[in-house]
């Protein structure tokens, strides 16, 4: 499985009538996501119209249609980020044995 930090963000100015009645569905379609556990948190992005949300996908084409799949994919703009887990002691540059 691999995590996905998904930035959402509406384009509201693409949104009519009918347009909104979908985006009104997309809290709906996120609870059911995360009650299957492809969503694992779902955040707003205060100050605006979109959210932060993380999925949990077995690919990046699982991604894909999860992302495809949300009420909003066709009137928000996104940005996805691949996530990974810091369970390691990090690593600094030049850290040598023996210094």
């Amino acid at each position: 499985m691999a995590k996905f930090l998904v930035l959402w963000k509406l384009e509201i100015s693409r949104l009519g009538g009918d347009q909104m009645r979908s985006v009104l569905r997309q809290q709906e379609h996120g609870a059911k996501m995360q009650a299957q556990g492809k969503v694992l948190s779902r955040y707003h992005v205060v100050g605006g119209h979109g959210g932060a949300w993380i999925y949990d996908a077995d690919s990046h084409e699982e991604l894909d249609h999860l992302l495809a799949a949300a009420p909003v994919f066709n009137f928000a703009t996104y940005q996805v980020f691949p996530l990974a887990e810091m369970t390691d002691r990090p690593v600094l540059l030049g850290d040598a044995e023996g210094s």
